[in-house]
């Protein structure tokens, strides 16, 4: 992995890694009334994080994105299931996009790298330093969350989501709620590890549609399997 603090397409090591992350000097209110003179002119650079991510993933063509934990060390069974599943989507002639991060991240780019495939890694500023992964052949740094997020939906078929933190939470909640409020159509979600996603469906089947929440209709949106070909085909079948 490349080291280093990323802030956009800037690298920082060392004593000159900042104390605060862009997302946070955005979204942080208190203190000083600064932010009220600066904000307007962070929507250039909002604007051309944007820009260089269309631009960047315009041609790229089916892909579809996994996500999982960047804790995930070689040698654990889904750090091998992610770059399996990776190399079967690029046989499947899908391009492979990732956080760009180590652990999941890292394995995914691996196995869509060693297939001879389109390996995409999406980096984001974090208050830790962290680079993209080597295996990642096409890389964007990103400030924004937001900006990230969007470029996570706009160019994939779908997502396959290996078992991780409040990170993965978040992007898998996410398409969730596009596909529920129809703002993304034909959007497959692919849980991948039974034994761990296996409670929060429990969750949301036996609390949240219980009581009124959600609809069975819902549920339909995900699909749980330990299976590197079951979950592949789900993306294959919805592309027929």
């Amino acid at each position: 992995m490349t080291s280093g603090f990323f802030k956009g397409p800037v690298r920082l090591r060392g004593k000159h890694v900042p104390a605060s992350t862009t997302d946070q000097r955005l979204l942080d209110s208190r203190g000083g009334t600064e932010w009220v003179h600066t904000d307007p002119w962070r929507v250039l650079r909002i604007q051309s994080e944007f820009v260089e991510g269309f631009g960047q993933l315009a041609e790229l063509g089916p892909a579809v994105s996994v996500f999982g934990s960047a804790r995930t060390t070689e040698g654990d069974p889904m750090y091998e299931a992610a770059r399996q599943v990776a190399k079967r989507l690029c046989e499947q002639d899908y391009a492979v996009i990732t956080g760009g991060g180590p652990g999941v991240m890292a394995a995914a780019n691996r196995g869509a790298h060693e297939c001879g495939g389109v390996s995409v890694g999406l980096g984001i500023e974090l208050p830790h330093e962290q680079g993209l992964n080597e295996w990642v052949d096409i890389g964007i740094n990103f400030r924004y969350f937001f900006v990230r997020k969007t470029m996570f939906v706009k160019y994939s078929q779908g997502f396959v989501v290996m078992p991780g933190g409040f990170g993965t939470l978040d992007e898998l909640f996410e398409a969730l709620t596009l596909a529920q409020t129809g703002k993304v159509t034909a959007f497959p979600v692919v849980l991948f590890g039974t034994a761990y996603w296996g409670g929060l469906v429990d969750w949301l089947r036996e609390t949240m549609l219980v009581d009124g929440k959600i609809a069975e209709a819902d549920l339909d949106l995900l699909h749980v399997t330990d299976d590197v070909e079951d979950a592949v085909s789900w993306f294959v079948a919805h592309d027929d």
